[in-house]
């Protein structure tokens, strides 16, 4: 009976161990597990993983469907970085739940663009046009941005472009009437039955409708933006050697080809 009862024991202690080994990733420096949302995020480390096995770096992505969990699986360092996010996004994240997540690169930019079928550019729009953009809040300060851009509005002193809304404009050259209460997933159609002067359409849309963002918008989100999606870890691992290259390997020349080609201008590579 007391060997049963020693063989039983040492059967559960290797469960528990084996478990207890299960619920945190590897302290492997060769490893690096990063998160990311499914597209084009996961597909573009998945581009990159051959890059970085020639280094000696084994990349494990592992694919979240929120926007949540991979800044909290990093902050408790069971994920060495994630790629799901833009600056603003992270910056509001960390001030809303005390965290300290940095930026160690730039990526790629999923771009808004206006599109028109009435005129080329944005500065031949007519005094009084009607430009049609989403209801999309957290989208207001880039379409803000493009037009200020070409110098069509001002914003108002001390505005802050990434909380921005239409009532920040201070000037409108032209007058503009902007009209922002449309589910994002309409805009494309409301661009094909020409019902503004212009419209604003998030690269997404444009490329499910059969647009091509680099050739047919008349104005695109710079890929300078703010909203360029970012490579985010803890300030210890800043200077992760394998985070370095894991950076450097996503914003080579090889993979900014292969983002332009793969995507058609529904992402392009961040500046």
């Amino acid at each position: 009976m007391m060997k049963i009862n020693k063989k039983l024991f040492f059967s559960l202690l290797f469960v528990i161990i084996l478990l207890t080994g299960c619920g945190k990733r590897a302290d492997d420096k060769n490893t690096l597990v990063v998160g990311a949302s499914n597209i084009p995020h996961a597909e573009i480390l998945a581009h990159v993983k051959p890059m970085l096995a020639k280094e000696g770096i084994d990349l494990k992505v592992k694919v979240f469907q929120d926007y949540v969990m991979p800044n909290k699986a990093t902050e408790s360092e069971d994920l060495d970085a994630n790629y799901f996010q833009h600056k603003p996004f992270l910056d509001n994240w960390d001030k809303q739940n005390n965290g300290d997540l940095i930026s160690v690169g730039n990526v790629h930019l999923e771009p808004i663009g206006v599109y028109s079928k009435r005129v080329k550019r944005l500065t031949d729009l007519k005094k009084g046009s009607t430009v049609l953009v989403s209801n999309s809040i957290s989208d207001y300060g880039r379409v803000l941005t493009i037009f200020k851009d070409t110098g069509l509005i001002t914003l108002k002193k001390g505005t802050d472009v990434a909380t921005a809304n239409f009532n920040d404009i201070q000037t409108n050259k032209l007058e503009l009437n902007f009209k922002h209460t449309y589910e994002p997933k309409l805009m494309s159609d409301l661009y094909a039955n020409d019902e503004g002067a212009a419209v604003v359409i998030n690269a997404n849309y444009a490329v499910e409708a059969g647009l091509n963002p680099m050739k047919q918008a008349i104005s695109l989100e710079s890929n300078t933006s703010s909203y360029a999606n970012l490579v985010a870890v803890t300030p210890k691992n800043k200077n992760n050697p394998a985070i370095k290259k894991l950076v450097e390997a996503l914003q080579s020349k090889d993979t900014q080809k292969w983002i332009l080609t793969k995507y058609k201008g529904a992402v392009i590579p961040a500046k």
